[in-house]
């Protein structure tokens, strides 16, 4: 790369919901640069389980029907505790991707070197003179934009510039992995999600021989040392399921070293949701990096999608559906500038209602798992029936067409 670039719009990270954005404009004729800090795609975390909200949002990016291809179709929710079990029959479509195969399809209908890999974003600063954003790189390269899209998750140097807070932590993690049976594993198109003590074991098949599955707990010190060694995430998800899921613990130990991960889950608070500043003259943000959530709900990757499509669809229909100026119309870069500004406003207008739907639900069911007072179980359990009567009522929205 020279040391100094020119870019219409750049979009910071190659994530679910960076890729999923560049489509999006790409689908509405606007051509966009993402920047990537890997040198490859990336795709941690082993599978994502997507609700017909966030099927709607494929089939609108165009990849829809060759992802299903990919995931088998999953009847019903199956809920267990010392108290009994429930089951919730799914009405509407519900599967788990791995995630490689969503990026991938993503990225592999995105325009060739619409990705530029190895380019880590360290700051955001305003051009003194255009108040353009003006992005900087760890190599020491800087991108000169007119836009900035950032989509590069919990821990987002767009976000920081706009003022957001760093994100909160719960005090519990999960670990994710896959595991492949040759001849078949026999489970139920089920998602089983069982609760024992402080521990919480979820089980959801992605096609007839692989199967994606989690371990949730509380966080302890020593879980930042072993999130570095797969070997370690694994014996520590055995360790850890051993006693109340002992039936399982082939699966874990079979698993496949290479999908494991270990993380702390964290959130941005309900609150931070309502009140934040998403965007700021021709810069927002999206994803992760808008509203990171825990995994409770299942909605943080399809929300990201929403958000691609939303913003690509204000930002279109406020642009006239052609998102770049010539460098030398500085006069009709100033218009620009408004006009970007007022589709970005429009979009976190969009968004803001439904994110906080959704990081409400998600942060409640986070306290409830964790907490441990039977008081503050009662008291959290009563805010989500109050709240959230229908606990998958999450999966219905639509988010509109592109």
């Amino acid at each position: 790369m020279s040391l100094s670039e020119e870019k219409a719009i750049v979009i910071v990270g190659a994530g679910i919901c960076g890729l999923a954005t560049a489509l999006a404009l790409h689908r509405k004729g606007v051509s966009s640069r993402v920047v990537e800090r890997s040198e490859s795609l990336r795709a941690a975390g082993a599978a994502i389980g997507i609700f017909a909200n966030g099927w709607r949002v494929l089939d609108e990016l165009g990849v829809g029907q060759e992802l299903r291809s990919k995931a088998v179709l999953l009847q019903a929710v199956r809920d267990g505790s010392p108290r009994g079990e429930t089951v919730s029959l799914m009405n509407e479509e519900f599967r788990c991707l791995k995630r490689s195969d969503l990026i991938n399809a993503l990225a592999n209908n995105l325009p060739p070197d619409t990705i530029r890999f190895g380019c880590q974003t360290v700051a955001l600063n305003l051009d003194p003179q255009t108040s353009h954003p003006i992005l900087h790189l760890h190599d020491g390269t800087v991108i000169k934009a007119e836009v900035v899209i950032g989509c590069d998750g919990i821990n987002s140097v767009v976000a920081d510039w706009l003022g957001l807070k760093t994100s909160s932590q719960f005090s519990l993690c999960a670990v994710r992995g896959l595991t492949n049976y040759p001849n078949g594993h026999g489970f139920s198109k089920e998602f089983v999600r069982i609760r024992r003590n402080n521990t919480t074991l979820g089980r959801i098949p992605i096609d007839e021989k692989l199967v994606h599955w989690f371990v949730g707990r509380l966080w302890t010190p020593q879980d930042s040392r072993l999130s570095k060694e797969h070997k370690l995430i694994r014996d520590s998800a055995v360790e850890s399921i051993k006693d109340d899921f002992p039936a399982d613990v082939e699966m874990i130990r079979n698993s496949d070293l290479a999908s494991l991960t270990l993380l702390r889950l964290k959130y941005r608070a309900p609150w931070e949701i309502l009140l934040g500043n998403f965007s700021k003259g021709t810069v927002t943000v999206a994803g992760d990096a808008m509203h990171v959530m825990g995994p409770f709900i299942g909605q943080g990757g399809s929300a990201g999608l929403e958000d691609a499509v939303v913003l690509a669809r204000c930002f279109a229909k406020e642009m006239g559906g052609n998102g770049s100026s010539k460098p030398e119309e500085q006069g009709m870069m100033t218009i620009q500038a408004k006009r970007v500004g007022k589709a970005f406003d429009q979009y976190v207008k969009e968004r803001r209602f439904r994110i906080l739907r959704l990081s409400t639900q998600s942060y409640l069911t986070g306290l409830l798992v964790q907490a441990s007072l039977p008081v503050m179980k009662l008291i959290i359990l009563m805010l989500l029936l109050l709240l959230f009567p229908n606990s998958f009522g999450h999966t219905r929205h639509d988010c509109g067409r592109l």
